[in-house]
């Protein structure tokens, strides 16, 4: 058996008759819970999880469809998820409210999650997230196609590096296997698929009422990654960066208890490995605001 189908570290949990991974360190609250970006597992952010753990609950998932948890149709309304997530942190009997640090598409997770289960939700740290007025700053949201088997694989093989890279640091009994897992069609598929509707991510949150007004911290990754250097031209690259500082601007204005902090040297997909001190040192600031 391949080591890629078991999980390193970490228990799975029957949540409506799907078994979901979740992992969990450390003690105390409020909980800290990690939403991950479209394409990325739980156990990517482990480095800033064994972090929080020194000081609270900490808690990587993955869900379902994607990393090792059971097969989902994709994409999946983010109430869907959001829902999930409540279910199976109460079966692992994790309890809230909850920091939540959300990463890319996460941040829909999240905010969907704070219009349903407000009090649930102590603070959020939004990692280069996505949000619903992305398109008041930021170029129009549009469907994307999901690529074939062939190119799929193309992507897992031109990406066995970035993992490399990314998760050095990583135990070896941790990594080998979560960059096993990555590369395999099946990983990349899911990422792809979910991210493939984000006009329904924005359609869902604008009519899914209020966000609460919980602290946060928004933080944007200005640097740039490789795929966006070879697309994008520099002045686009200068008025996306642009586009989104004023957006998490917004975001951190939108509430009572906001910030907005710049990471000028990570790039968006590695944003919590480019800068894990920055990202430690957020989290925990709202942790000891919201405790």
């Amino acid at each position: 058996m391949s080591s890629s189908r078991q999980p390193p570290v970490g228990r799975f949990y029957d949540v409506d008759g799907r078994r979901l991974l979740l992992h969990r360190s450390g003690t105390g609250g409020p909980a800290v819970v990690f939403l991950p970006g479209a394409s990325a597992f739980g156990l990517d952010y482990l480095n800033v999880h064994d972090r929080v753990a020194q000081f609270t609950t900490s808690v990587v998932y993955d869900r379902g469809g994607t990393g090792w948890s059971a097969p989902a149709d994709l994409p999946r309304s983010l109430a869907d998820v959001a829902t999930e997530l409540r279910q199976l942190l109460r079966t692992a009997d994790v309890s809230g409210p909850y920091v939540l640090v959300a990463h890319s598409i996460g941040g829909a997770y999240a905010r969907r999650y704070a219009q349903l289960f407000p009090e649930e939700v102590a603070g959020v740290v939004y990692l280069d997230a996505f949000h619903e007025d992305w398109e008041t700053y930021l170029p129009r949201l549009r469907p994307q196609q999901v690529p074939g088997s062939l190119a799929l694989r193309l992507i897992a093989f031109s990406s066995r590096g970035l993992y490399r890279r990314m998760f050095a640091s990583w135990p070896d009994d941790v990594r080998r296997p979560l960059i096993e897992r990555h590369l395999t069609v099946t990983a990349q598929r899911a990422g792809a698929q979910e991210r493939s509707d984000q006009p329904r991510w924005r359609d869902e949150l604008k009519a899914g009422g209020p966000v609460p007004d919980a602290p946060l911290v928004a933080m944007s990754a200005l640097g740039v990654d490789f795929a966006m250097r070879l697309f994008m031209s520099p002045k686009a690259l200068r008025a996306m960066n642009a586009g989104k500082q004023h957006l998490y601007e917004a975001l951190a204005a939108s509430v009572s208890n906001g910030e907005y902090r710049a990471l000028e040297t990570a790039k968006h997909s590695t944003i919590h490995v480019d800068c894990a001190d920055a990202v430690t040192r957020a989290i925990a600031d709202l942790w000891k605001r919201v405790s």
